[in-house]
């Protein structure tokens, strides 16, 4: 967790190697990840970014270039797009799977909202099943509703899995195992959700700025009523 531009997603970027660093270095059981080859390497990974690729192709392409290269797996196609909540967009479109997403070829493709484009490329990532996920804000486009779905199962979804969650949503984040704040680049508090509450610093800070906006929405809504 961390303000904007505090470091968060360069961090995921140095992570899956897009950035190799300028100064010091980033390491994985004390080797360089430089000193990997970065093929064998980004298999080893699934990541959604915030500024992910929404491809014009068909909505089986658009998932099933989570793995390039790899045997077909239709079991595992479904799988992924039913725990990223992405079933019954998928099966709602007019030709299901192969409906063309987008327009930028085809007049006749489909557009989707953020949300539904969220929903494919973290199906994308799942398709991957690879060990260690990483997602950069992987709901923020999502509704509310949506969310509270996709993060109820979430623990299931991840099982066996190491994964690394960006997000501001405080809702999400009390359910890591382990939670790091950046300020400025630096790791300034690490601990889990009631530690870092304990702690009374800049994680305390950012809850209950958010816990006070949720209950001004609530009053809000309930003084329009």
């Amino acid at each position: 967790m961390g303000i904007n531009g505090a470091g968060k997603t360069t961090l995921v970027k140095l992570l899956t190697r897009l950035y190799d660093p300028q100064e010091g270095r980033v390491t994985l059981d004390g080797t360089d990840l430089r000193d990997f080859d970065p093929s064998e390497y980004r298999a080893q990974i699934g990541v959604v970014l915030q500024d992910f690729t929404r491809y014009q192709l068909s909505a089986r392409e658009n998932i099933t270039l989570g793995l390039i290269g790899a045997n077909h797996r239709e079991e595992r196609l479904h799988q992924a797009a039913q725990q990223a909540g992405a079933s019954a967009l998928i099966e709602g479109l007019p030709d299901g799977w192969d409906t063309l997403l987008g327009r930028q070829f085809h007049v006749r493709g489909q557009d989707l909202s953020g949300g539904q484009w969220q929903r494919i490329a973290l199906a994308r990532a799942l398709y991957r099943d690879a060990p260690v996920l990483l997602l950069d804000e992987p709901t923020a486009a999502l509704d509310a509703e949506t969310e509270a779905e996709l993060f109820a199962k979430y623990r299931d979804l991840t099982r066996g899995k190491t994964t690394l969650l960006i997000t501001h949503r405080f809702n999400t984040v009390r359910l890591a195992d382990r939670i790091i704040v950046l300020e400025g680049g630096q790791v300034i508090e690490d601990g889990t959700h009631a530690e870092l509450l304990r702690l009374g610093g800049r994680y305390t800070e950012m809850y209950a700025v958010q816990a006070g906006a949720g209950r001004f929405r609530r009053a809000g809504l309930a003084g329009r009523s």
